[in-house]
C-alpha cells in the first residue's frame, strides 16, 4: 500500500498542468460550499437573534392555557407572585436577567384621530437589555422613571404623525369591563424587524400597565439568557421547576414560526447547493481524469504486461484521484477559511429581510460542520469520478492497452 501511495504521488507531480487542472476544479467547489454555507449559517443566526433581542426574549413563562386562550380572556391568566417566580427563574445558571409584561389591546389617539394598538406594559431598564436589535430612530428609550412615558412603533408614529415630545391618550377596557384613559408622553420612536409588529405595538412601563388595566399582575416574565445556545438546557430546568404548578413556558424558537419556517429553507437550499457542487465537481473532476487516464493507457498496458494484478492498476488510478481530492480539499479548506475571515472583517450589507424595515452587516461564518461537508464533498468527487475509467483501463487487453501508444 505504502508504494501504491508513493507511485500515486510521483504520477501526480508528473503531469503538473492536468493535476492544476483538477485541483482548481476541487478548490473552487470546497471554498464555494464554505462561504455559501458560512453565509446561511450567518443569517440563521441573525435571525433568530433579532428575534430573541426585539421581542421574544430566550424563554417566556406563563399561566397554563395563556397562549391558547389568553386572547380572549387575559385577566384569567395574570401572574399574581411576580416577585416570586422572578427569583425562582434568577436562580438558575446561566440566566442574565428576567422581567415582566402586561399585554393590552386599546385604541391610541393624538386628538384628531385614533388608531388602535397592541401595547405592552415593559420594565424600562431590563428590557434595554433585551432589546438590542430594537432601534430608536427618534427620540430615546424608556427608562423606569418615564412612569407615563411611552414608546411607539415607526408604523404608529406615521399613521397618527407623532413623534417624540407629543402627547398622546391611551383608551383601553380593564379585565372588569370598564374603561379606561390615561395620556403619556412620546419619548421615542422604534423600529424593529418586524415591520407589522411597528405598525401597531407601543410600550409603557409595567407600573403604567397595572394602573390602566387596574391589575397587579402580569402576564408574561421573560427570560434573557447569557448564551443562546443554553436555552435547550434552560428551559428543561424549568420545566422540572414548574412541573405540577400552573405554569408552562415556551422558547423563542416555540414562538416564531416565522423564524422554524426560514431555517427550513436555508438549509434546504444548501442541501440543494451541495449537490449541484457535487455534480459540477463530478463532470469536471471526470473530465480531467479521464483525459488523463486515457492518455496513459499504454502505460497501464505495460503495467499488466509486467505482470501487475488489474486490482493493482484500478488501485492505483483511485488513489492517485484520492490524493488529488485529498489536496484539493485541503487547499479549498484553507482558502475558503481565509476568504469567510477576510469577508466577516469587512462585512456585507443586506437589505431589510421580507416584512421587515431594517438591513443588517451579513458574514461568512467558519462552522466546523460545513468545513466538514465541503472538504467530503471534494473528496468524494474526486474519487467517485475515478471509478468507472479506472474499472474500464484495468480490465482492458493487454495488447489493446500497449497499442494505444502506438
Amino acid at each position: 500500500m505504502q508504494g501504491l501511495l508513493k507511485l500515486a504521488l510521483r504520477n501526480i507531480f508528473r503531469h503538473r498542468g492536468r493535476t492544476a487542472m483538477t485541483l482548481a476544479s476541487i478548490v473552487f467547489g470546497v471554498v464555494a460550499l464554505i462561504l455559501a454555507g458560512g453565509f446561511i449559517e450567518d443569517t440563521i443566526i441573525e435571525t433568530g437573534e433579532a428575534t430573541i433581542r426585539s421581542n421574544t426574549g430566550h424563554i417566556q413563562v406563563a399561566r397554563r392555557g395563556y397562549w391558547e386562550y389568553g386572547s380572549q380572556q387575559p385577566e384569567r391568566y395574570l401572574i399574581d407572585d411576580v416577585e416570586g417566580v422572578r427569583r425562582q427563574m434568577v436562580a438558575m445558571d446561566g440566566v442574565a436577567d428576567v422581567m415582566f409584561r402586561l399585554g393590552f389591546s386599546g385604541l391610541l389617539g393624538n386628538g384628531r384621530s385614533d388608531w388602535p394598538i397592541i401595547g405592552e406594559g415593559v420594565e424600562p431598564d431590563r428590557e434595554a437589555r433585551l432589546a438590542s436589535y430594537l432601534t430608536v430612530v427618534s427620540g430615546r428609550r424608556m427608562t423606569d422613571q418615564d412612569r407615563f412615558g411611552m414608546m411607539i412603533g415607526a408604523g404608529v408614529a406615521k399613521a397618527l404623525k407623532l413623534g417624540a415630545g407629543d402627547t398622546a391618550s391611551l383608551l383601553v377596557s380593564t379585565p372588569g369591563g370598564a374603561t379606561n384613559l390615561l395620556d403619556f408622553e412620546i419619548v421615542g420612536v422604534f423600529q424593529t424587524f418586524s415591520k407589522d409588529y411597528d405598525a401597531r405595538a407601543v410600550r409603557i412601563s409595567l407600573a403604567a400597565a397595572q394602573e390602566l388595566l387596574a391589575t397587579p399582575g402580569a402576564q408574561l416574565g421573560v427570560l434573557l439568557l447569557k448564551d443562546t445556545a443554553a436555552t435547550g438546557i434552560a428551559a428543561e430546568t424549568l420545566r422540572r421547576q414548574f412541573a405540577g404548578k400552573e405554569f408552562e413556558l415556551r422558547t423563542w424558537q416555540d414562538l416564531d414560526e416565522f423564524y422554524n419556517q426560514t431555517v427550513t429553507l436555508y438549509r434546504q437550499q444548501f442541501g440543494f447547493l451541495t449537490a449541484i457542487i457535487l455534480v459540477m465537481l463530478l463532470l469536471s473532476v471526470s473530465n480531467t481524469v479521464n483525459i488523463g487516464i486515457f492518455e496513459r493507457v499504454s502505460e497501464f498496458g505495460t503495467m499488466l504486461a509486467l505482470g501487475n494484478r488489474a486490482s493493482r492498476v484500478f488501485g492505483l488510478i483511485v488513489t492517485e484521484s484520492v490524493c488529488l481530492g485529498l489536496i484539493g480539499s485541503l487547499l479549498g479548506v484553507v482558502i475558503g477559511v481565509v476568504l469567510a475571515l477576510a469577508i466577516s472583517q469587512v462585512g456585507i450589507p443586506m437589505p431589510p429581510p421580507p416584512n421587515a424595515d431594517q438591513g443588517y452587516i451579513s458574514k461568512v461564518l467558519v462552522v466546523p460542520e460545513v468545513i466538514g461537508l465541503a472538504f467530503l464533498t471534494g473528496l468524494l468527487a474526486a474519487a467517485l469520478a475515478s471509478i468507472l475509467p479506472a474499472r474500464k483501463v484495468s480490465r482492458m487487453q493487454i495488447a489493446e492497452a500497449l497499442r494505444q501508444g502506438v
